[in-house]
């Protein structure tokens, strides 16, 4: 009887959970992207039009792109990645300051706030990169084969690295505001440093070391092999960018868990 009891409250404990991650959610989706279409259109209209801009700039410069021979398609499948590492980290890391207010009522937890936030930034991404590779593929001229299986081995170091930098921002940002400009002002190089504009296999010694060292490059480097069947992506190190995301995520929630009271009573 007592196991049975326990049963049930911890059944009814994880609905509750799931009902507050829900109603988070659609939240979120109200304040975020708004009651119209238009705010899901600015997400794919926006990169479409960094994408076309860096294609027709770089098209004046070189006569082909590092992979295959589409612009548009080489770019994408950079500036996606990081873009959407970029957009969960930053979800994450905002997530208990977003839905502070909330976090009052007992029924809602810190970790509902952060599970909310991450699920649709995710699934956002991962909409707003189909479509955007989609149009990509039916605008060239070769064939493309997409490798699926490299695909989703890119897409969970890049879930598993955005929540890990998000957990551990979530703390540092809400105990010292001050580290989100930092923060900010440490990632505007990553747009280089992690291969978006070019291939890091061609890049000369120390340069491909050094890029090597930032993780989100590996998660580039795995997405334009799922993209491009005669790229091997040899330099790329599943194990590191899982390492480094065990280890940052498991630092953040530990300071989450033993802070997140004094994060919530402060106004």
């Amino acid at each position: 009887m007592a196991k049975a009891a326990v049963s049930v409250r911890t059944n009814r404990g994880r609905l509750i959970g799931a009902r507050a991650v829900f109603a988070l959610i659609l939240r979120e989706m109200t304040t975020t992207y708004g009651k119209s279409i238009g705010g899901y259109f600015w997400t794919v209209a926006e990169p479409v039009a960094a994408i076309a801009l860096l294609s027709v700039v770089f098209s004046m410069i070189v006569h082909q792109p590092p992979l295959g021979q589409s612009f548009i398609l080489f770019y994408a499948s950079g500036y996606l990645t990081l873009t959407g590492y970029n957009a969960i980290s930053i979800n994450v890391a905002m997530s208990i300051r977003f839905s502070k207010a909330l976090l009052a009522y007992p029924s809602v937890t810190y970790v509902d706030a952060i599970a909310a936030r991450l699920i649709l930034t995710t699934l956002t991404q991962l909409q707003v990169f189909a479509i955007v590779i989609a149009v990509a593929i039916a605008t060239q001229h070769s064939q493309i084969n997409l490798n699926f299986p490299a695909l989703g081995r890119a897409w969970g170091m890049l879930i598993a690295l955005g929540t890990a930098v998000g957990l551990l921002n979530c703390y540092l940002m809400s105990t010292f505001p001050a580290w989100q400009m930092v923060w900010a002002v440490l990632n505007r190089p990553m747009f280089l440093v992690a291969g978006v504009l070019f291939l890091i296999d061609n890049m000369p010694e120390p340069v491909r070391t050094i890029s090597l060292l930032v993780p989100p490059t590996h998660v580039v480097m795995m997405m334009r092999k799922g993209i491009y069947d005669t790229y091997d992506a040899v330099y790329v190190s599943e194990i590191y960018v899982y390492g480094v995301s065990l280890l940052i995520g498991a630092l953040g929630m530990i300071l989450l868990h033993r802070h997140h009271r004094k994060i919530l009573s402060e106004r």
